[in-house]
């Protein structure tokens, strides 16, 4: 993706925490079919190679899942974002010389995905993605909850997904590129449009 370096971020603890943040990613391949993207939950087990390795599922019909081998793959993750418009710039009431853009944070992770359908490995899957987005609720339903047989069908109907990855690049376009009236004014603006998150981020992103 065409990045400026001031909207660059490349520390690797930073790009995973946004990964592992993000609860839908964005799963693109290349073959035979041409481009195909799934909006994919993806697991990051982060210690797994030098770049992490990402893990998930997709359907077993779903045609990504018979790209050639060794065919190389992208996973989008996607941030807080927000559009911005210039009237938050107190240079547009001086020149006028403004127009609207959209704040943005992405990572975007390349890698050579493998396919399984080892039940085994399907079900430590699914349990991962399960308990992760559990996590916190009053009475978090388990994989085990589900009558074994019924998981036995479920776990047919899929293929597993690993991905190890070999290149992540991220992005966090906060208004960096614009003066610092600029930036209080999209910071208060976005904070009345009711978006603190994206707000806050404006602030942190400061040169």
């Amino acid at each position: 993706m065409e990045c400026p370096a001031a909207f660059r971020f490349d520390a690797l603890a930073d790009q995973h925490a946004l990964m592992a943040a993000t609860g839908l990613a964005t799963f693109i391949t290349h073959g035979d079919d041409g481009l195909l993207a799934t909006p994919l939950p993806l697991l990051l087990a982060a210690e797994e190679g030098p770049f992490g390795t990402l893990y998930g599922h997709v359907a077993r019909n779903n045609r990504q899942a018979r790209i050639a081998p060794g065919t190389g793959a992208l996973a989008v993750f996607m941030g807080p974002d927000a559009y911005v418009t210039p009237s938050w710039y107190p240079s547009k009431a001086e020149h006028g010389q403004a127009v609207p853009t959209w704040n943005y944070v992405t990572v975007q992770a390349w890698g050579t995905p493998e396919f399984f359908d080892d039940p085994d490995r399907l079900r430590a899957v699914v349990s991962g993605l399960t308990d992760r987005h559990e996590q916190g609720r009053a009475a978090p339903w388990s994989v085990d909850d589900a009558p074994a047989p019924f998981l036995a069908a479920m776990l047919k109907g899929i293929i597993g997904v690993r991905m190890p990855l070999t290149r992540i690049e991220g992005k966090r376009k906060m208004s960096q590129n614009r003066p610092a009236p600029d930036r209080a004014g999209v910071a208060a603006g976005l904070r009345q449009d009711g978006r603190p998150d994206v707000a806050a981020l404006v602030r942190a992103a400061a040169p």
